[in-house]
Protein backbone atom coordinates (compact mmCIF):
# COMPACT_ATOMS: atom_id res chain seq x y z
CA UNK A 1 0.00 0.00 0.00
CA UNK A 2 1.23 3.48 -0.83
CA UNK A 3 -0.07 6.72 0.57
CA UNK A 4 0.36 10.07 -1.19
CA UNK A 5 0.95 13.09 0.99
CA UNK A 6 1.07 16.47 -0.72
CA UNK A 7 3.10 16.02 -3.88
CA UNK A 8 5.74 13.61 -2.62
CA UNK A 9 5.67 9.83 -2.42
CA UNK A 10 8.67 7.81 -1.18
CA UNK A 11 9.57 4.19 -2.08
CA UNK A 12 12.65 2.28 -0.95
CA UNK A 13 13.53 0.15 -3.91
CA UNK A 14 17.03 -1.16 -3.80
CA UNK A 15 20.14 -2.12 -1.94
CA UNK A 16 23.24 -0.95 -0.09
CA UNK A 17 25.78 1.27 -1.74
CA UNK A 18 29.07 2.14 -0.14
CA UNK A 19 28.61 5.90 0.12
CA UNK A 20 28.96 8.27 3.03
CA UNK A 21 25.70 9.05 4.78
CA UNK A 22 24.49 12.62 4.63
CA UNK A 23 25.03 14.69 7.74
CA UNK A 24 21.33 15.51 8.20
CA UNK A 25 18.69 13.39 9.91
CA UNK A 26 17.85 10.12 8.14
CA UNK A 27 14.88 10.28 5.85
CA UNK A 28 13.52 6.94 7.06
CA UNK A 29 14.10 4.44 9.81
CA UNK A 30 13.30 0.75 9.34
CA UNK A 31 11.16 -0.35 12.29
CA UNK A 32 10.50 -3.84 13.63
CA UNK A 33 7.24 -4.22 11.76
CA UNK A 34 5.96 -3.30 8.29
CA UNK A 35 6.09 0.48 8.15
CA UNK A 36 4.84 3.13 5.76
CA UNK A 37 7.01 6.22 5.58
CA UNK A 38 6.26 9.50 3.86
CA UNK A 39 7.53 13.05 3.77
CA UNK A 40 5.15 16.01 3.87
CA UNK A 41 5.75 19.16 1.88
CA UNK A 42 3.75 22.29 2.62
CA UNK A 43 1.50 23.39 -0.29
CA UNK A 44 3.28 26.72 -0.47
CA UNK A 45 6.69 25.10 -0.84
CA UNK A 46 8.51 26.17 -4.03
CA UNK A 47 9.40 22.50 -4.49
CA UNK A 48 5.77 21.74 -5.23
CA UNK A 49 5.14 24.86 -7.23
CA UNK A 50 8.25 24.72 -9.37
CA UNK A 51 9.37 21.11 -9.63
CA UNK A 52 7.19 18.25 -8.45
CA UNK A 53 9.17 15.27 -7.22
CA UNK A 54 7.70 11.81 -6.96
CA UNK A 55 9.60 9.81 -4.37
CA UNK A 56 8.37 6.44 -3.16
CA UNK A 57 9.07 4.35 -0.04
CA UNK A 58 7.05 1.15 0.02
CA UNK A 59 5.45 -0.98 2.68
CA UNK A 60 8.33 -3.17 3.87
CA UNK A 61 7.67 -6.74 4.98
CA UNK A 62 10.31 -7.28 7.63
CA UNK A 63 9.38 -10.95 8.15
CA UNK A 64 11.78 -11.74 5.31
CA UNK A 65 14.55 -9.82 7.07
CA UNK A 66 15.22 -11.94 10.12
CA UNK A 67 18.91 -11.91 9.20
CA UNK A 68 20.99 -8.77 8.66
CA UNK A 69 22.88 -10.55 5.85
CA UNK A 70 21.41 -10.58 2.34
CA UNK A 71 23.36 -13.72 1.41
CA UNK A 72 21.56 -15.68 4.14
CA UNK A 73 18.23 -14.39 2.91
CA UNK A 74 19.14 -15.39 -0.63
CA UNK A 75 20.21 -18.90 0.41
CA UNK A 76 16.89 -19.39 2.21
CA UNK A 77 15.09 -18.76 -1.07
CA UNK A 78 17.08 -21.18 -3.25
CA UNK A 79 14.42 -23.45 -4.74
CA UNK A 80 15.62 -24.70 -8.14
CA UNK A 81 16.39 -28.39 -8.63
CA UNK A 82 20.08 -29.17 -8.21
CA UNK A 83 22.09 -29.81 -11.35
CA UNK A 84 24.98 -32.10 -10.45
CA UNK A 85 26.36 -33.10 -13.84
CA UNK A 86 29.99 -32.90 -14.90
CA UNK A 87 29.51 -29.48 -16.53
CA UNK A 88 28.23 -27.97 -13.27
CA UNK A 89 31.15 -29.42 -11.33
CA UNK A 90 33.66 -28.10 -13.87
CA UNK A 91 32.09 -24.64 -13.84
CA UNK A 92 32.15 -24.58 -10.04
CA UNK A 93 35.90 -25.19 -10.03
CA UNK A 94 36.34 -22.64 -12.86
CA UNK A 95 34.63 -19.85 -10.89
CA UNK A 96 36.30 -20.89 -7.62
CA UNK A 97 39.68 -20.37 -9.29
CA UNK A 98 38.72 -16.81 -10.31
CA UNK A 99 37.99 -15.15 -7.01
CA UNK A 100 39.13 -11.68 -8.07
CA UNK A 101 36.61 -11.79 -10.90
CA UNK A 102 33.86 -12.84 -8.50
CA UNK A 103 34.88 -10.16 -6.01
CA UNK A 104 34.67 -7.40 -8.67
CA UNK A 105 31.32 -8.70 -9.88
CA UNK A 106 29.71 -8.92 -6.44
CA UNK A 107 31.09 -5.51 -5.46
CA UNK A 108 29.46 -4.10 -8.56
CA UNK A 109 26.19 -5.73 -7.54
CA UNK A 110 26.14 -4.22 -4.03
CA UNK A 111 24.02 -1.16 -4.90
CA UNK A 112 21.14 -3.14 -6.38
CA UNK A 113 21.37 -6.79 -5.21
CA UNK A 114 18.82 -6.16 -2.46
CA UNK A 115 16.36 -4.78 -5.01
CA UNK A 116 16.74 -7.85 -7.21
CA UNK A 117 16.16 -10.26 -4.31
CA UNK A 118 13.20 -8.20 -3.11
CA UNK A 119 11.53 -8.24 -6.55
CA UNK A 120 12.14 -11.98 -6.95
CA UNK A 121 10.58 -12.76 -3.58
CA UNK A 122 7.53 -10.60 -4.31
CA UNK A 123 6.82 -12.88 -7.27
CA UNK A 124 7.50 -16.12 -5.41
CA UNK A 125 10.39 -16.98 -7.73
CA UNK A 126 13.56 -18.88 -6.70
CA UNK A 127 16.28 -16.53 -5.47
CA UNK A 128 18.95 -18.26 -7.58
CA UNK A 129 17.72 -15.87 -10.27
CA UNK A 130 19.41 -13.01 -8.39
CA UNK A 131 22.72 -14.61 -9.46
CA UNK A 132 21.80 -14.79 -13.15
CA UNK A 133 23.19 -11.31 -14.01
CA UNK A 134 26.63 -12.57 -12.99
CA UNK A 135 26.37 -15.18 -15.75
CA UNK A 136 25.01 -12.64 -18.20
CA UNK A 137 27.12 -9.55 -17.59
CA UNK A 138 29.05 -9.78 -14.32
CA UNK A 139 26.35 -7.39 -12.99
CA UNK A 140 27.50 -4.71 -15.41
CA UNK A 141 24.54 -2.49 -16.52
CA UNK A 142 26.65 -1.06 -19.37
CA UNK A 143 27.67 -4.45 -20.83
CA UNK A 144 27.02 -4.84 -24.57
CA UNK A 145 27.43 -8.09 -26.52
CA UNK A 146 28.50 -8.36 -30.20
CA UNK A 147 24.81 -9.01 -31.01
CA UNK A 148 23.90 -5.69 -29.27
CA UNK A 149 22.36 -7.35 -26.23
CA UNK A 150 22.69 -4.70 -23.53
CA UNK A 151 22.48 -4.23 -19.81
CA UNK A 152 22.84 -6.33 -16.71
CA UNK A 153 20.20 -8.80 -18.00
CA UNK A 154 21.41 -8.66 -21.64
CA UNK A 155 18.27 -7.83 -23.65
CA UNK A 156 18.51 -7.61 -27.42
CA UNK A 157 16.65 -4.55 -28.81
CA UNK A 158 13.54 -6.42 -30.03
CA UNK A 159 12.88 -8.30 -26.78
CA UNK A 160 13.62 -5.13 -24.83
CA UNK A 161 10.88 -3.33 -26.74
CA UNK A 162 8.53 -6.28 -26.24
CA UNK A 163 9.02 -5.88 -22.49
CA UNK A 164 8.56 -2.09 -22.58
CA UNK A 165 12.19 -1.07 -22.20
CA UNK A 166 12.44 2.39 -23.77
CA UNK A 167 15.23 2.71 -26.35
CA UNK A 168 15.64 6.06 -28.07
CA UNK A 169 18.01 8.97 -28.59
CA UNK A 170 17.78 10.01 -24.95
CA UNK A 171 17.95 6.69 -23.11
CA UNK A 172 18.20 2.91 -23.26
CA UNK A 173 16.26 1.27 -20.45
CA UNK A 174 17.93 -2.06 -21.11
CA UNK A 175 20.68 -0.48 -18.99
CA UNK A 176 18.25 0.81 -16.35
CA UNK A 177 18.70 -1.23 -13.16
CA UNK A 178 15.07 -1.13 -12.05
CA UNK A 179 13.33 -1.34 -15.44
CA UNK A 180 15.53 -4.11 -16.80
CA UNK A 181 15.09 -6.19 -13.64
CA UNK A 182 11.32 -5.91 -13.94
CA UNK A 183 11.48 -6.86 -17.61
CA UNK A 184 13.82 -9.83 -17.00
CA UNK A 185 11.63 -11.23 -14.24
CA UNK A 186 8.51 -10.76 -16.40
CA UNK A 187 10.22 -12.68 -19.19
CA UNK A 188 11.46 -15.44 -16.89
CA UNK A 189 7.98 -15.83 -15.39
CA UNK A 190 6.55 -16.19 -18.88
CA UNK A 191 9.17 -18.79 -19.80
CA UNK A 192 8.52 -20.80 -16.63
CA UNK A 193 4.77 -20.74 -17.25
CA UNK A 194 5.50 -22.04 -20.77
CA UNK A 195 7.88 -24.89 -19.90
CA UNK A 196 6.89 -25.62 -16.25
CA UNK A 197 10.58 -26.21 -15.53
CA UNK A 198 13.16 -23.66 -14.36
CA UNK A 199 16.09 -25.27 -16.18
CA UNK A 200 14.19 -25.21 -19.48
CA UNK A 201 13.06 -21.63 -18.76
CA UNK A 202 16.68 -20.59 -18.30
CA UNK A 203 17.68 -22.39 -21.50
CA UNK A 204 14.95 -20.45 -23.29
CA UNK A 205 16.18 -17.19 -21.78
CA UNK A 206 19.53 -17.91 -23.40
CA UNK A 207 18.47 -19.68 -26.61
CA UNK A 208 14.90 -18.45 -27.16
CA UNK A 209 11.61 -20.13 -26.29
CA UNK A 210 11.00 -21.14 -29.89
CA UNK A 211 14.31 -23.00 -30.12
CA UNK A 212 13.80 -24.79 -26.80
CA UNK A 213 10.21 -25.65 -27.73
CA UNK A 214 11.35 -27.23 -30.99
CA UNK A 215 14.12 -29.16 -29.22
CA UNK A 216 11.57 -30.54 -26.72
CA UNK A 217 9.17 -31.57 -29.50
CA UNK A 218 11.93 -33.32 -31.48
CA UNK A 219 13.07 -35.23 -28.39
CA UNK A 220 9.49 -36.21 -27.57
CA UNK A 221 8.92 -37.42 -31.14
CA UNK A 222 12.00 -39.66 -30.87
CA UNK A 223 10.86 -40.99 -27.52
CA UNK A 224 13.82 -39.34 -25.76
CA UNK A 225 13.87 -37.49 -22.40
CA UNK A 226 12.91 -33.81 -22.60
CA UNK A 227 14.71 -32.50 -19.51
CA UNK A 228 17.41 -29.84 -19.80
CA UNK A 229 20.36 -32.20 -19.37
CA UNK A 230 19.08 -34.54 -22.11
CA UNK A 231 18.17 -32.05 -24.84
CA UNK A 232 20.42 -31.36 -27.81
CA UNK A 233 21.32 -27.67 -27.79
CA UNK A 234 24.19 -25.32 -28.66
CA UNK A 235 27.27 -25.49 -26.44
CA UNK A 236 26.58 -22.05 -24.95
CA UNK A 237 23.08 -23.03 -23.83
CA UNK A 238 24.28 -26.43 -22.61
CA UNK A 239 26.73 -24.61 -20.35
CA UNK A 240 24.32 -21.86 -19.26
CA UNK A 241 22.50 -23.54 -16.37
CA UNK A 242 25.73 -25.23 -15.14
CA UNK A 243 27.22 -21.73 -14.76
CA UNK A 244 24.30 -20.61 -12.60
CA UNK A 245 24.51 -23.84 -10.58
CA UNK A 246 28.23 -23.26 -10.08
CA UNK A 247 27.69 -19.74 -8.71
CA UNK A 248 24.91 -21.07 -6.49
CA UNK A 249 27.31 -23.71 -5.14
CA UNK A 250 29.84 -21.03 -4.24
CA UNK A 251 27.29 -18.74 -2.58
CA UNK A 252 25.75 -21.64 -0.67
CA UNK A 253 29.08 -22.85 0.75
CA UNK A 254 31.71 -20.12 0.29
CA UNK A 255 33.96 -21.46 3.06
CA UNK A 256 34.45 -24.76 1.22
CA UNK A 257 35.93 -22.84 -1.70
CA UNK A 258 37.80 -20.34 0.48
CA UNK A 259 35.61 -17.57 -0.96
CA UNK A 260 35.00 -14.36 0.99
CA UNK A 261 31.71 -12.87 -0.12
CA UNK A 262 31.45 -9.08 0.34
CA UNK A 263 29.15 -7.89 3.09
CA UNK A 264 25.76 -6.92 1.69
CA UNK A 265 23.32 -5.70 4.36
CA UNK A 266 19.79 -7.06 4.11
CA UNK A 267 18.19 -3.63 3.94
CA UNK A 268 16.95 -1.22 1.28
CA UNK A 269 19.26 1.63 0.53
CA UNK A 270 18.15 3.40 -2.66
CA UNK A 271 15.20 5.62 -3.59
CA UNK A 272 13.65 6.45 -6.94
CA UNK A 273 12.84 10.08 -7.72
CA UNK A 274 10.61 11.19 -10.60
CA UNK A 275 11.65 14.56 -12.04
CA UNK A 276 9.53 16.98 -14.07
CA UNK A 277 12.23 19.46 -15.14
CA UNK A 278 15.20 18.98 -17.41
CA UNK A 279 18.33 18.36 -15.40
CA UNK A 280 21.96 17.85 -16.32
CA UNK A 281 23.52 14.63 -15.09
CA UNK A 282 26.33 16.62 -13.47
CA UNK A 283 23.79 18.89 -11.78
CA UNK A 284 21.80 15.92 -10.44
CA UNK A 285 24.97 14.45 -8.99
CA UNK A 286 25.90 17.81 -7.47
CA UNK A 287 22.46 18.24 -5.87
CA UNK A 288 22.79 14.77 -4.34
CA UNK A 289 26.38 15.60 -3.33
CA UNK A 290 27.64 12.50 -5.11
CA UNK A 291 30.57 11.99 -7.48
CA UNK A 292 29.34 12.01 -11.08
CA UNK A 293 30.66 8.51 -11.80
CA UNK A 294 28.73 7.10 -8.81
CA UNK A 295 25.54 8.82 -9.96
CA UNK A 296 26.01 7.38 -13.47
CA UNK A 297 26.61 3.92 -12.00
CA UNK A 298 23.10 4.06 -10.50
CA UNK A 299 21.58 5.77 -13.55
CA UNK A 300 23.33 4.13 -16.52
CA UNK A 301 20.46 4.28 -19.02
CA UNK A 302 20.91 7.90 -20.12
CA UNK A 303 22.59 8.52 -23.49
CA UNK A 304 23.05 12.30 -23.18
CA UNK A 305 24.50 14.68 -20.58
CA UNK A 306 21.01 16.04 -19.88
CA UNK A 307 17.87 14.19 -18.73
CA UNK A 308 14.64 15.61 -20.25
CA UNK A 309 11.89 16.16 -17.67
CA UNK A 310 8.98 16.01 -20.11
CA UNK A 311 8.79 12.21 -19.97
CA UNK A 312 9.02 12.20 -16.15
CA UNK A 313 12.31 10.31 -15.84
CA UNK A 314 13.20 8.34 -12.74
CA UNK A 315 16.47 9.05 -10.95
CA UNK A 316 17.99 6.55 -8.53
CA UNK A 317 19.78 7.79 -5.41
CA UNK A 318 21.02 6.24 -2.17
CA UNK A 319 18.26 6.79 0.37
CA UNK A 320 20.61 8.79 2.58
CA UNK A 321 21.06 11.24 -0.29
CA UNK A 322 17.35 11.92 -0.90
CA UNK A 323 16.97 14.62 1.74
CA UNK A 324 20.22 16.22 0.57
CA UNK A 325 18.94 16.23 -3.02
CA UNK A 326 15.57 17.67 -1.99
CA UNK A 327 17.13 20.41 0.15
CA UNK A 328 19.60 21.44 -2.55
CA UNK A 329 16.86 21.38 -5.19
CA UNK A 330 14.73 23.76 -3.13
CA UNK A 331 17.74 26.04 -2.76
CA UNK A 332 18.22 26.09 -6.54
CA UNK A 333 14.61 26.48 -7.71
CA UNK A 334 15.31 29.91 -9.21
CA UNK A 335 18.39 28.63 -11.04
CA UNK A 336 18.49 26.58 -14.23
CA UNK A 337 19.05 22.86 -13.70
CA UNK A 338 19.98 22.24 -17.33
CA UNK A 339 22.53 23.99 -19.51
CA UNK A 340 21.38 22.38 -22.79
CA UNK A 341 18.80 23.19 -25.44
CA UNK A 342 17.63 21.77 -28.77
CA UNK A 343 18.98 23.40 -31.92
CA UNK A 344 17.87 22.80 -35.52
CA UNK A 345 20.67 23.14 -38.05
CA UNK A 346 20.37 25.70 -40.83
CA UNK A 347 21.20 25.41 -44.49
CA UNK A 348 24.93 25.52 -45.16
CA UNK A 349 25.95 25.39 -41.48
CA UNK A 350 28.98 23.38 -40.56
CA UNK A 351 29.63 21.77 -37.20
CA UNK A 352 32.66 23.99 -36.71
CA UNK A 353 30.41 27.06 -37.02
CA UNK A 354 27.82 25.68 -34.60
CA UNK A 355 30.50 24.78 -32.04
CA UNK A 356 32.02 28.25 -32.28
CA UNK A 357 28.64 29.96 -32.01
CA UNK A 358 27.73 28.16 -28.80
CA UNK A 359 31.19 28.27 -27.25
CA UNK A 360 31.76 24.54 -27.18
CA UNK A 361 34.69 22.45 -28.34
CA UNK A 362 34.00 20.72 -31.68
CA UNK A 363 35.03 17.32 -30.34
CA UNK A 364 32.69 17.74 -27.35
CA UNK A 365 29.79 18.78 -29.60
CA UNK A 366 30.31 15.65 -31.69
CA UNK A 367 30.58 13.39 -28.65
CA UNK A 368 27.46 14.77 -26.96
CA UNK A 369 25.42 14.32 -30.13
CA UNK A 370 26.88 10.93 -31.06
CA UNK A 371 28.44 12.19 -34.28
CA UNK A 372 31.04 9.88 -35.81
CA UNK A 373 34.28 10.92 -37.49
CA UNK A 374 32.86 11.06 -41.04
CA UNK A 375 29.34 12.40 -40.57
CA UNK A 376 27.86 15.54 -42.07
CA UNK A 377 24.94 17.37 -40.47
CA UNK A 378 21.96 18.04 -42.75
CA UNK A 379 19.64 21.04 -42.69
CA UNK A 380 16.88 20.90 -40.09
CA UNK A 381 18.34 18.12 -38.02
CA UNK A 382 18.40 18.18 -34.26
CA UNK A 383 21.39 18.76 -32.02
CA UNK A 384 21.66 19.62 -28.36
CA UNK A 385 23.83 22.64 -27.68
CA UNK A 386 24.62 24.83 -24.65
CA UNK A 387 21.95 27.34 -23.69
CA UNK A 388 22.52 31.05 -23.86
CA UNK A 389 20.81 33.86 -21.95
CA UNK A 390 18.72 34.89 -24.96
CA UNK A 391 16.80 31.60 -25.14
CA UNK A 392 13.69 31.09 -23.01
CA UNK A 393 13.79 28.18 -20.57
CA UNK A 394 11.65 25.36 -22.00
CA UNK A 395 11.51 21.60 -21.65
CA UNK A 396 13.45 19.44 -24.07
CA UNK A 397 11.24 17.28 -26.33
CA UNK A 398 10.20 13.86 -25.06
CA UNK A 399 11.38 12.15 -28.24
CA UNK A 400 13.61 12.97 -31.16
CA UNK A 401 12.42 10.67 -33.93
CA UNK A 402 14.75 11.79 -36.68
CA UNK A 403 18.48 11.11 -36.55
CA UNK A 404 20.43 14.04 -35.19
CA UNK A 405 22.56 14.04 -38.31
CA UNK A 406 22.81 12.47 -41.76
CA UNK A 407 25.41 9.91 -42.77
CA UNK A 408 28.30 11.30 -44.72
CA UNK A 409 28.75 9.91 -48.22
CA UNK A 410 32.21 8.73 -49.14
CA UNK A 411 33.72 7.00 -52.15
CA UNK A 412 34.71 3.33 -51.97
CA UNK A 413 36.92 1.86 -54.71
CA UNK A 414 36.56 -1.77 -55.75
CA UNK A 415 38.85 -3.71 -58.11
CA UNK A 416 36.97 -5.87 -60.63
CA UNK A 417 38.59 -8.53 -62.80
CA UNK A 418 36.83 -8.88 -66.17
CA UNK A 419 35.49 -12.38 -66.84
CA UNK A 420 34.76 -14.16 -70.09
CA UNK A 421 31.50 -12.84 -71.51
CA UNK A 422 31.59 -9.54 -69.57
CA UNK A 423 30.81 -6.29 -71.33
CA UNK A 424 31.51 -2.78 -70.17
CA UNK A 425 27.79 -2.02 -70.07
CA UNK A 426 27.03 -5.20 -68.08
CA UNK A 427 29.73 -4.37 -65.52
CA UNK A 428 28.38 -0.83 -65.20
CA UNK A 429 24.83 -2.13 -64.63
CA UNK A 430 26.09 -4.55 -61.97
CA UNK A 431 27.53 -1.69 -59.92
CA UNK A 432 24.70 0.75 -60.80
CA UNK A 433 26.99 3.24 -62.50
CA UNK A 434 27.24 4.40 -66.11
CA UNK A 435 29.55 2.95 -68.74
CA UNK A 436 30.99 6.42 -69.34
CA UNK A 437 31.98 6.63 -65.67
CA UNK A 438 33.75 3.27 -65.83
CA UNK A 439 35.61 4.47 -68.96
CA UNK A 440 36.62 7.72 -67.27
CA UNK A 441 37.81 6.06 -64.03
CA UNK A 442 39.94 3.59 -65.99
CA UNK A 443 40.98 5.91 -68.86
CA UNK A 444 39.56 3.58 -71.50
CA UNK A 445 39.62 4.73 -75.13
CA UNK A 446 36.62 2.63 -76.18
CA UNK A 447 33.99 0.27 -74.78
CA UNK A 448 35.84 -3.01 -75.29
CA UNK A 449 37.12 -5.07 -72.34
CA UNK A 450 38.93 -8.42 -72.24
CA UNK A 451 39.05 -11.32 -69.70
CA UNK A 452 41.61 -10.79 -66.95
CA UNK A 453 41.58 -7.02 -67.35
CA UNK A 454 41.38 -5.13 -64.01
CA UNK A 455 38.92 -2.26 -63.70
CA UNK A 456 38.49 0.18 -60.82
CA UNK A 457 34.86 0.81 -59.85
CA UNK A 458 33.88 3.69 -57.58
CA UNK A 459 30.77 3.46 -55.39
CA UNK A 460 29.30 5.83 -52.83
CA UNK A 461 28.68 4.52 -49.30
CA UNK A 462 27.30 6.21 -46.18
CA UNK A 463 29.00 6.13 -42.81
CA UNK A 464 26.72 5.55 -39.82
CA UNK A 465 27.13 7.79 -36.76
CA UNK A 466 28.55 6.71 -33.46
CA UNK A 467 26.91 6.83 -30.02
CA UNK A 468 27.56 9.27 -27.24
CA UNK A 469 29.01 7.82 -24.04
CA UNK A 470 28.71 9.80 -20.84
CA UNK A 471 32.16 10.24 -19.35
CA UNK A 472 32.68 8.14 -16.26
CA UNK A 473 35.55 6.58 -14.41
CA UNK A 474 37.20 4.07 -16.71
CA UNK A 475 37.45 0.48 -15.56
CA UNK A 476 38.61 -2.84 -16.91
CA UNK A 477 36.52 -4.63 -19.47
CA UNK A 478 35.08 -7.69 -17.79
CA UNK A 479 35.01 -11.16 -19.22
CA UNK A 480 31.26 -11.40 -18.94
CA UNK A 481 30.90 -9.09 -21.95
CA UNK A 482 31.37 -12.12 -24.12
CA UNK A 483 33.63 -10.66 -26.80
CA UNK A 484 34.35 -14.03 -28.37
CA UNK A 485 30.74 -14.55 -29.41
CA UNK A 486 30.32 -14.11 -33.14
CA UNK A 487 26.60 -14.79 -32.95
CA UNK A 488 24.33 -14.12 -29.97
CA UNK A 489 21.86 -17.02 -29.87
CA UNK A 490 19.87 -15.63 -26.96
CA UNK A 491 16.40 -14.29 -27.73
CA UNK A 492 16.85 -11.51 -25.22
Amino acid sequence: MHRRIGAIRLLLVSSPLVLAACAGAPIATIATAPTEIATTVAPSSPLVARDILDLTIGNVDLTTRATPDLWERMRAGFAMPELSNTAAQEKTLWYAARQEYLKRSFERARPFLFHIVEEIEKRGMPTELALLPLVESAYNPRAVSPAQAAGMWQFIPSTGKQYKLQQDWWRDDRRDIMASTTAALDYLQFLHSTFKDWHLALAAYNWGEGAVGRAVEKARARGEPTDYASLKMPAETAGYVPKLQAIKNLVMNPAIYNLALPEVPNAPYLATITKTRDIDIKMAARLAEMPVDEFIALNPSHNRPVIPGANRPTLVLPVDKVETFRHNLESNQDKPLSTWRVYLTKAGEKLEQIASRFGIDLAQLKSINGIGPRVRVSTGHTLIVPKDDKVADELLPVTIDQPAFAPEERVSRTAYVVRKGDTLFGIARKYKVSADEVRRWNKLAGTGVSPGQKLMIETVVADTPGKYRIAAKKGKKHAAVKAKRSVKIARR
